[in-house]
């Protein structure tokens, strides 16, 4: 029999010839600010809650789960608060599987998605993954869009799927809400509002689920990777109008989230007081990044995210390779003269910013 050595060997779809695979560098340095983690770890006293509740979940984890997991939807629906209810959530192992639950249903071959570029990675590569071809917007110098811009651009693109992230990632731009509404008057297709970190941004600030009432074809989805540092836990969700929700239904794989998850989520949910305690301190250290690197002259970018994008950079790669000789690890995007670390610990954070200063230059 003979050994397949290569991807050309296999009748691949034609579509997926020549993708590489989404992939940050997984390297065990001590400080690794490149994939927007929460670093801190999730508090004593709420992991033996969740502990707890998985060790409930144990008992019974030779049936098949609730597979509308009825009581974490109801979990979330609380947790956003503005009068959502359950049957306005849907969940998924993180967010990515259920922005692929989206556009499974409402994407895939002959249709088109849109985002306005440089965004999350992931977009296109969902997007392609459901045979679906990807368009690519544009934005401000300064990564920002307003409302006549962007919805031009979406009425002249026409998609299927507008996928929109607020704040951005990986420049953590803010959106106004005013920006939503022009896009989801312009669009034909579904709207999808990315909050993944919203939760970083000003107390003051307005989350897109106010825009849901009266707008069936809009999505507001968020994680709980970030604010609630629960990324190996794999939890994202998603609230918009119940027909939207149903539409989900028709692609998701049965029981697609475990028990175990549904246990942890709602412990963690139960405890968000606490949990969401780290995100001040997490936000005082991004500022402070914000101001070191000012001060070191880079150029960051307002971020109401976990991380900072930074401008100024000669050589984006001799940079990185310079603090990973130092045992930082941050993040070449691949946007010319800048690169992005996250906003980690107090001591984390200091690690990077002295790395950075004995770097010396922009190098």
């Amino acid at each position: 029999m003979g050994r397949v050595t290569s991807l050309d060997e296999l009748p691949l779809r034609d579509d997926l010839r020549g993708l590489t695979p989404y992939g940050a560098p997984q390297a065990p340095l001590p400080v690794a600010l490149n994939v927007n983690e929460n670093t801190h770890p999730v508090p004593d006293e709420v992991a033996s809650d969740i502990l707890d509740d998985i060790a409930l979940a144990l008992r019974d984890v030779n049936r098949y789960p609730d597979r509308e997991f009825t009581a974490l939807r109801e979990g979330f629906a609380e947790y956003l608060g503005h009068g959502l209810t359950a049957d306005q959530i849907w969940a998924g192992n993180g967010s990515n599987e259920v922005l692929q639950h989206i556009m499974q249903a409402f994407a895939g071959p002959g249709r088109t998605v849109f985002g306005f570029a440089p965004t999350y990675s992931m977009y296109p590569l969902i997007a392609q993954g459901t045979g679906a071809s990807w368009v690519a917007g544009t934005r401000d110098d300064d990564y920002s869009l307003s409302p006549d811009d962007a919805a031009a651009q979406v009425a002249a693109a026409d998609p299927d799927v507008v996928m929109v992230c607020a704040p951005n990632n990986p420049t953590g731009t803010p959106l106004g809400l005013d920006v939503i509404e022009a896009v989801y008057e312009a669009a034909r297709g579904v709207v999808i509002v990315d909050e993944a970190y919203f939760e970083f941004a000003p107390h003051e600030a307005v989350s897109a689920v106010t825009l849901l009432h009266g707008r069936p074809r809009l999505a507001v989805s968020r994680t709980m990777s970030k604010a609630f540092a629960f990324a190996g836990a794999r939890v994202g969700y998603v609230a918009a109008d119940p027909a939207f929700i149903d539409a989900l239904r028709l692609v998701r794989l049965p029981y697609h989230l475990s028990a175990l998850t549904q246990a942890a989520a709602l412990a963690a949910l139960r405890n968000s007081d606490t949990m969401l305690r780290m995100v001040d301190e997490i936000v005082e250290q991004r500022d402070r990044i914000s101001a070191t690197l000012e001060a070191l002259g880079f150029t960051p970018h307002e971020s109401w995210s976990n991380f900072v994008l930074f401008g100024g950079v000669d050589d984006p790669p001799a940079l990185w390779r310079a603090l990973y000789e130092r045992g930082v690890l941050i993040r070449d995007v691949g946007i010319p003269g800048h690169l992005r670390v996250s906003a980690g610990t107090e001591a984390e954070t200091s690690a990077f910013l002295e790395a950075l200063a004995s770097i010396g230059s922009h190098s």
